[in-house]
């Protein structure tokens, strides 16, 4: 079992920035994979960006390339999202995930745990 804890979320000003934070514990080297989702009223969970424990690799929806970082720190067991130049359509709740594989995939059900969510409100 894997267990993952967001944190970092709250209001900022259009063009402002935040970083999130989800601290994972329990068997972790089973989920060598770590994404970041979110989720807005009345829309579907959408990817955002992964990375893996071991060497780093990132992957990043288009969207959020260039403005978002997903970084890790294997020692604290951390994963963080850099969000910066946020823009409304940037409000949603931000859900970590980590998933049994080290494949880049940005599909929802290909993770298998998933924090309980912070929320990012932008405001115009």
């Amino acid at each position: 079992q894997v267990q993952l804890v967001e944190s970092g979320g709250g209001l900022v000003q259009a063009g402002g920035s935040l970083r999130l934070t989800c601290a994972a514990s329990g068997h972790t080297a089973s989920t060598p994979t770590m994404g970041w989702f979110r989720q807005a009223p009345g829309k579907e969970r959408e990817f955002v960006a992964a990375i893996t424990w071991s060497g780093g690799n990132t992957y990043y929806a288009d969207s959020m390339k260039g403005r978002f970082t997903i970084s890790r720190d294997n020692a604290r067991k951390t994963v963080y999202l850099q969000m910066n130049s946020l823009k409304p359509e940037d409000t949603a709740v931000y859900y970590c995930a980590a998933r049994g594989g080290s494949l880049l995939l940005t599909a929802v059900d290909k993770y298998d745990y998933w924090g309980q969510g912070t929320q990012v409100t932008v405001s115009s």
